[in-house]
């Protein structure tokens, strides 16, 4: 039984140049191992490797001519001047000097070229959550890292405001985890997210009997947040009438649970955080400004994700390791998928990010992601799809078995071609050629002569497309 192995093997003798290739493929985060000429027959028995790297110091053009024919599952790159010897398993020479986006690149032929050849990815359904850490190096994050550090040994009430899916709790959380209150309870709250008329009791408490349904004397969340911090997410969606109470709390550090006369002393940190704009909220009456200046005594705006795209390469690499620690694959990124993804708009910020993330791990489980591998949307380079050789017996074969293994009839669309064979005949090859313009021309036209959605929709790959319009002379006009 085949078996598949994530390793590079390295094949040739101890050198300079395999050592160096070595060195450069374990910073790129894989598994390298040396096999010597002789010892490879039975090393790659029944297995199949990532990739296997035949340098030139071999000099064994036969070995390459045995391993294309022998060997048509494993992808095969050259290293050094192996020039004459062709083969649809030998998919490129790695240059000299190295370099990432090279190596990165010939990877993803491998990976892509491995896919062909073995449909089934496994995947996994853990989820990844974000990350707790402020991450990157642009100046307004290096300002967010700078105010935290000014405001997390004292008391003081922080406003954290920023869009949404920026990292607001992340700031609350740094917050309270290098304060001297790290030792206590950090209690998040979104005060959007509960109905007005139970928040009082979520955020104060309730005695028992205070209300239908009360069976019981429970404790608020600014009890049980004692001696640590309590973060109000979403206080902008605060109903008014809590706002006062919020006041009062903020004020005099007392409060009295639903129901009941007692006056509870409280030792809470506040940290709240809102996407929404507190002084047009004012204006219009939605915010009483008494509690704005309560709670902005210390403000701290978390930049958009658009604004500091030079961050993404960080994020990435942070948010992919915590994705590797809960369990799954390790996903990597070729340098043109994240040159495409940082010209992405991100209206979602660092959750859209994290998402795409987790999306990716599932789609390629310790795989190297390119830029034609990114959701469309996130295409913002245009790069020739690689697509593995296949020889004409194979695509008959797989169209012949698609055919006869599907059960449900094909919809074919009503066209303007005959429904039976006339008397006199057809010419087959001139029909079809004509329903296949007819399908790309209307394809063009309904998605505004954007070639890749055209293919999306026809279920082709874009290069195909490409050279069918190419073959039938067609332009996007």
């Amino acid at each position: 039984m085949m078996q598949t192995d994530q390793r590079i093997l390295l094949v040739g003798n101890q050198s300079e140049r395999i050592n160096r290739l070595s060195c450069v493929f374990e910073f790129l985060g894989e598994q390298v191992e040396l096999v010597a000429v002789d010892k490879l027959e039975l090393r790659i028995q029944n297995t199949r490797f990532r990739a296997l790297v035949i340098s030139a110091e071999t000099q064994s053009k036969e070995l390459l001519k045995s391993l294309a024919g022998t060997l048509p599952w494993q992808p095969i790159l050259l290293l050094g001047d192996l020039t004459g010897v062709t083969a649809s398993n030998i998919l490129g020479h790695i240059e000299e000097p190295l370099n990432y986006p090279q190596l990165t690149e010939l990877l993803h032929f491998c990976q892509v070229f491995g896919q062909a050849k073995r449909p089934d990815i496994p995947t996994s359904v853990n989820q990844t959550k974000l990350f707790r850490s402020m991450v990157g190096r642009s100046d307004g994050i290096a300002q967010v890292r700078h105010l935290i550090s000014q405001v997390a040994s004292s008391d003081a009430t922080v406003l954290v405001l920023g869009q949404s899916g920026t990292g607001k709790e992340v700031v609350a959380r740094n917050i309270h985890y290098i304060s001297e209150r790290r030792d206590g309870p950090f209690i998040p709250v979104n005060c959007g997210a509960i109905p007005a008329e139970l928040l009082e009791s979520e955020l104060f408490g309730h005695e028992k009997g205070s209300f239908t349904g009360a069976i019981s004397a429970r404790k608020g969340r600014f009890e049980l947040a004692e001696k640590g911090t309590l973060f109000l997410d979403e206080i902008g969606d605060m109903p008014l009438q809590m706002q006062v109470k919020l006041l009062r709390v903020l004020q005099e550090k007392v409060f009295e649970r639903v129901g009941g006369s007692k006056s509870i002393t409280t030792d809470v940190r506040v940290v709240a955080a809102t996407h929404r704009d507190l002084e047009d909220m004012i204006t219009n009456g939605e915010f009483r400004e008494d509690l704005y200046y309560r709670l902005n005594v210390f403000p701290i705006e978390m930049p958009a994700l658009c604004e500091r795209k030079d961050d993404i390469p960080l994020l990435l690499q942070e948010l992919v390791s915590r994705v590797y620690n809960e369990g799954r694959g390790k996903v990597r990124f070729t340098q043109r998928a994240i040159e495409s993804l940082k010209e992405h708009a991100w209206s979602g910020n660092v959750r859209e990010l994290s998402n795409l993330v987790e999306r990716l791990t599932i789609l390629y489980p310790g795989g190297l992601v390119d830029v034609n591998d990114l959701p469309v949307k996130y295409r913002h380079i245009d790069v020739p799809e690689y697509c593995v050789e296949v020889s004409e017996e194979e695509l008959e074969r797989d169209a012949l078995a698609s055919i006869f293994s599907n059960d449900e009839p094909v919809d074919i669309p009503e066209t303007r071609f005959p429904s039976e064979l006339p008397p006199e005949g057809v010419n087959l090859k001139d029909l079809l050629a004509e329903l296949e313009i007819d399908m790309i021309r209307q394809a063009l036209e309904q998605q505004d002569n954007v070639v890749a959605r055209a293919a999306e929709m026809l279920g082709i790959r874009r290069t195909t497309l490409v050279e069918k319009m190419r073959k039938y002379g067609m332009g996007k006009d």
